[in-house]
Order: structure tokens, then sequence, then C-alpha cells
């Protein structure tokens, strides 16, 4: 999203403080997606981070980051000034505001999860945490040869990758010697880990007095890369299939995240086509609510998108759109095939879009959902589909789908090349994600996603139907 900024959060004891500063106040809702860094105390994992930030921001992303600081006491407010006065008074959250930053202080019972901070900041490309090793994030670990606890570490780590010994393993495994080594062993047949007892665990915290804290700084299940300047370390993330980094690897470490982690961009594509013939002119601009049409499904779906187009043969007739709404940078695009249908449409909406994810949505869905559109962009970054389209006794809602570009654009080209003008008939050469009613409704309460309006009798219900509501302004 162009003109973000940076989020910043920490928590310690009952507070949990957040800092803010953004270029401009328009910020995407979905759930950012976060990674943490973790290792030693003086590891560099705060250089580390800076850098990768930077590198991140200037590739165009939106960056959140949350530092976890583990001592109780400190403030970012200073004793005597206003905002301190006001907390110390007993109020339960302050803000501080200025132009072009905020802070906010807010009180918690104990430390606040990261899950919980990393929750309430939506609408970044990727939140980069210091810290939190049991958060269940995906894990970054640094591990420097100039700390010795972190070559000893290596040394058991790469001991373990030798042996076959799965990640998360306790390090107090390693002392019993007994296990084979992988090549041993069929995959299907490494043993599992066997709690030690009480006896083993005592010999070996005197053979191995630094054995519990290897074992808490340990590359676990949730590691998905390591930073290191240690060969032994990258030897053994190599022989668990982890991708190792240099320490001086941002630029590669930086394409990892964004490749894996970073939330795909995604271009909204409003259909507002032409002239309706059962409508009598322009749906777009037909009245609704006392203003065109058009602008309701702008400003309900604008806050999700990354890009936002208007698909329609009239672009003159919409251009007081760009004049009304100039920070969302809206653009027009005409019909690539001339033939009416459905299916010309679709291609228009994939070939014009710039980003790997196309929302497309038809402009006289009066009720159509922005929390629908995030909730089916989720669902396809979990089940790596190109296609989620809700599905209800009708059958599919192609018209207020999602659809990965890549995967999508062939087989539409190829489908139109065949004379089809069905928006889903592609959908059986393509990997398809039925999303039911029960996950719309999870999205999307209120219901009513998928009502449209083909005649002016069916628009004045609808308006009926948001006045009832009380959303008409």
């Amino acid at each position: 999203m162009p003109g973000s900024g940076l989020v910043r959060g920490a928590c310690v004891g009952k507070r949990v403080l957040y800092f803010f500063a953004r270029k401009d106040m328009r910020m995407i809702k979905f759930p950012s997606p976060a990674v943490s860094i973790v290792g030693r105390h003086n590891s560099g994992k705060t250089t580390l981070i800076e850098k990768l930030i930077a590198e991140l921001v200037g590739r165009g992303l939106d960056v959140g980051s949350v530092k976890h600081h583990s001592h109780v006491g400190f403030d970012i407010d200073i004793p005597g000034k206003d905002s301190w006065r006001h907390r110390h008074a007993g109020a339960s959250e302050t803000v501080i505001a200025a132009p072009g930053q905020m802070a906010r202080i807010q009180t918690t019972d104990g430390e606040a999860e990261c899950a919980d901070i990393v929750a309430s900041m939506p609408g970044h490309d990727v939140v980069i945490v210091e810290g939190y090793r049991k958060s269940g994030l995906p894990t970054i670990e640094i591990m420097r040869a100039g700390n010795k606890a972190d070559a000893r570490t290596a040394e058991v780590f790469a001991e373990g990758a030798r042996k076959g010994w799965e990640l998360g393993t306790d390090f107090t495994q390693f002392g019993r010697g007994s296990m084979p080594y992988a090549a041993e062993v069929r995959p299907d047949d490494r043993p599992v880990a066997q709690p030690l007892g009480q006896a083993e665990e005592d010999r070996l915290a005197c053979s191995n007095p630094d054995h519990a804290d290897i074992s808490n700084k340990m590359p676990t299940a949730a590691t998905v890369a390591v930073v290191t300047d240690i060969p032994l370390a990258a030897e053994a993330a190599g022989m668990y299939g982890i991708p190792a980094f240099d320490i001086d690897d941002v630029a590669g470490l930086a394409d990892f995240l964004q490749a894996s982690f970073a939330r795909p961009r995604v271009s909204m594509v409003v259909q507002a086509g032409g002239e309706s013939r059962r409508m009598g002119r322009s749906k777009a601009t037909v009245p609704f609510c006392g203003r065109p049409l058009i602008c309701r499904l702008v400003e309900r779906l604008s806050p999700v998108a990354d890009e936002l187009i208007i698909t329609t043969n009239e672009p003159n007739e919409l251009a007081f759109l760009q004049e009304q709404y100039p920070e969302l940078g809206i653009r027009f695009q005409t019909d690539l095939i001339k033939e009416r249908g459905a299916l010309p449409g679709l291609y228009t909406a994939l070939r014009c879009a710039r980003n790997p994810y196309v929302a497309v949505v038809a402009c006289d869905m009066v009720l159509a959902s922005p929390s629908l559109v995030v909730a089916e962009a989720l669902e396809m970054t979990r089940t790596g589909a190109d296609v989620v389209v809700p599905v209800n006794k009708h059958g599919f809602e192609p018209f207020h789908a999602i659809y990965r570009r890549s995967g999508c654009l062939p087989a539409v080209r190829e489908a139109l090349n065949e004379g089809e003008k069905r928006a889903q008939v592609f959908f059986n050469q393509v990997n398809v994600c039925e999303f039911p009613q029960r996950k719309v409704l999870a999205a999307e309460p209120m219901g009513g996603c998928f009502m449209n309006a083909n005649t002016p009798d069916e628009l004045a219900a609808l308006e009926r139907i948001i006045q009832d509501r009380i959303e008409c302004e």
C-alpha cells in the first residue's frame, strides 16, 4: 500500500505500548503475517532487523515491527509530563498524538500475548517481531561465531541433524548416545525421543552444564530459516531443509521473507460495464441512497484494495470518481474483448490487474463485503487455490470471488479461444476452493453479499434494505 509507514509495538508488565508513524491514514484491514527473529542477547537481532526493515520498505512493502522487552519499568513517557500525569491519575489507556505520529499506552492484565499484539496491527505486508521465541510464530534463528554459547549450540544442532533427530528434540536426549544416524534408518523408522529419567537428567546436567541453555536456544519445528556465520550451523540447517543465510545477506533474507510470508497484494476490480438494458441506464451511475451507486462500492471495497480498478466502457461517465477519491488512484479499464459475456469481462479484470490476487465484484452488488474479500484472500493463501469462490444453493458466485492471476489467466484465455462465455467454465482446469455459506456468514454475519439489482424495482427494494440497516448516509 502506498504511503504506509512503520508501526512498532512493545509490551512490559501490565502495559502494552504501540508506536505509530504513517504517511497517510489509509490502511488495508488484512491480518498481518508475522515472523519472529530470535537469538541470544547481543546476537545482533536488532541490527539485523533494522537492516531488514529498511530493505523491505525500500522494495515498497508496508512493514510493522514488535519488540519484546523483558525488563519491567521502562517508559516512553517522561514523568511529570501531561500524558504521564493522565496515566498515573488512573487512565487505563493514554494516547499521545502529534502531526504524523501517535503513541498508545494501554494497561493490561499481565504481559500481552504476541498473537494479540500482532492481531492489533492489521494492514501490514509483514510484521517483524524481535524475540517471542515461544509465540508460535515462524522463527528465524540467528547464531554468531563470536558467541561461545552459539558455537556450542551449532555443534549440537549439527549433531542432531546428522543423527536424524527431529527439530524440537530436547537437547538432553543427545547425551544418551543411542540414536542411530539418519542414514542408518528409513525416514519412517526414525525413533521418537523419549523423556529421560531423573537420574539421567541429573547426570547430563552435571556433564553438560549448558544443556538447558542450549535446549532453550535450539532451532525448533517453528524455525523457518537460520542466519549465521557459523559454517556448522549452516550445514545443519541444510540437513534439515531449512534455508541458511549469511549474517550480511540481508537482501537474500528479504527475498525469502517476501516470497514466503509477505501478504500477497490484492487488485480489487469492480465490474461496471456500461448501459444495462433492464435498468435502462448505466448501473454504475444510477442514483442509490442519494448518490451514484458506484460510490457505495468504491467506499466499501477500497479499504481492502492495494489497487482499485473499475472496468467500464464509459470511462468518461465515471471520471468524477478520480476527482472525488484522488487518494485511491482509481484506474479505468475498457473491455479488452468487445464481445459481451461474463468470461470476457473476467479476462479483462485478470489482464489489467498488477497484483497476484484479483478480487472481482459486480458493481450492482450493493452489499458487497470487504470482510468477505479478506476471508477469501486468506483462504487462498492457506490453501494455495487458484480460485476461492462462494457457493450456495444457487451455485457459484463468481462475481464476489478472488482469483490467482498466474493460475487463472492462461485457463481463461484458452476457454475464450474455444468460444466460451460463462465465467466458471474454466473452473475444471484450475484449483478451485469452494467457500461455503457457513464461511460466508462467518465473514459477513449480516449476509446479503450477493444480492444484486437488475431493474429499478430491484434497486428500490435494496435501497429499502439498506435504509432498514441504517446504512444509508
